[in-house]
């Protein structure tokens, strides 16, 4: 197992009688990509500033290559920010914004020169030195706010929210720039975000987070396919959470009916929650349904159709299909075992986990199809 490069071991942060960290534990690897993903006030930011050390913890330990770093001032630490407004100074050129840092350090002109320039390489923005801040593009300037950072050579690049300013078509363009930047650097980047499709698109590793607490963590993939809990279900993706009972394993009931899914480990007749996520569900004749639903409504979004649907129970159902349908008409619709992932309530990740290694063996051409 690779050495960590930073821990945080049970930290809690609070201010007075509001606790805005409870009890984090994670662990970043040299050379990946982490994002901590949650909503506005969940503590992401609060962590960047423990572990660029603007911030104190009120308990636990920040760790760096091993190493308790916390009374460490800021300035001593080997990582450096890129922040959501980017703290570029206006009155200076570009090269000289790149070199800020290196200047303060009274580095030899001509290592702040050679320095300069491969960042500015890095970034595609090599001719730009000579640019004053506002002769640049919001995508520039936040490039030129990165060169800044890597400028110093950091072995961690805090980046907090970079990318919140800037228009969806640009903000998408950065996000491959900013996968490949740090692919070709090799340095630990951890990014913070809201905005889950940013984070699913580019991060090696999510750490979900709410109310000061990490809920989850994982590949992307993971996260996506295998959620913990109804929070981070919702909060990732659009998914269809239904009410149902765990029946045995890989036998679970909801919406009037008993299905084959994937889980087990679960105690026969707990009460559970199913997730189906709308692209996994396939609309069919009524007769060869596994279940039945009527149209509410429908939005067409350019590659799919968006249907709203109702079973007969009550439940509410998201759809996405290639072919339309028609308002107020009764369709079947149907899923794969492996489609159905169940949660149990209040289930913490440890017990997750453990839950999902003991029955991992069970392979996907075990489970029908039908």
């Amino acid at each position: 197992m690779t050495e960590p490069i930073v821990e945080l071991e049970q930290v809690t942060k609070s201010y007075g009688t509001h606790t805005v960290l409870k009890d984090i534990s994670i662990t970043l690897e040299p050379g990946k990509f982490y994002t901590l993903l949650g909503p506005s006030g969940c503590g992401k930011t609060t962590i960047l500033r423990t572990i660029s050390g603007f911030t104190s913890v009120t308990s636990g330990n920040v760790l760096f290559n091993g190493k308790r770093i916390n009374e460490v001032p800021a300035n001593k630490r080997n990582v450096n920010t890129v922040f959501q407004d980017y703290a570029l100074f206006p009155h200076m050129t570009v090269a000289e914004n790149v070199a800020f840092g290196l200047t303060l350090k009274k580095m030899p002109k001509d290592q702040i020169a050679e320095r300069v320039a491969n960042a500015l390489k890095l970034v595609q923005l090599a001719e730009f030195g000579d640019r004053a801040i506002d002769e640049l593009s919001g995508g520039q300037q936040q490039r030129i706010a990165i060169a800044r950072a890597i400028v110093m050579q950091p072995q961690v690049l805090l980046l907090d929210e970079p990318l919140s300013a800037l228009d969806a078509k640009l903000r998408r363009e950065m996000q491959y720039e900013l996968r490949d930047l740090q692919q070709r650097l090799g340095i630990t980047f951890l990014f913070v975000t809201h905005d889950q499709e940013e984070a699913l698109a580019m991060s090696d590793e999510i750490f979900v987070m709410n109310n000061g607490e990490v809920l989850q963590s994982g590949s992307p993939v993971d996260i996506y396919d295998e959620p913990i809990n109804h929070f981070v279900a919702d909060f990732i993706g659009e998914s269809n959470i239904l009410p149902g009972k765990m029946m045995g394993d890989y036998q679970v009931a909801f919406g009037g009916h008993q299905f084959e899914c994937a889980d087990a480990g679960i105690p026969a007749h707990e009460p559970v929650e199913i997730v189906i996520r709308p692209e996994d569900l396939n609309l069919t004749e009524p007769e060869h349904a596994k279940l039945k639903v009527t149209i509410d409504t429908q939005l067409f979004r350019g590659d799919y159709y968006e249907i709203a649907a109702t079973d007969s129970l009550g439940n509410d159902w998201l759809i996405h299909s290639v072919n339309p349908a028609e308002d107020g008409e009764t369709i079947g619709i149907t899923f794969r075992p492996q489609d159905l992932h169940v949660m149990r309530y209040d289930e913490k990740e440890e017990e997750f986990d453990a839950r999902l290694e003991t029955y991992e063996g069970t392979e996907d051409d075990d489970l029908d199809e039908t």
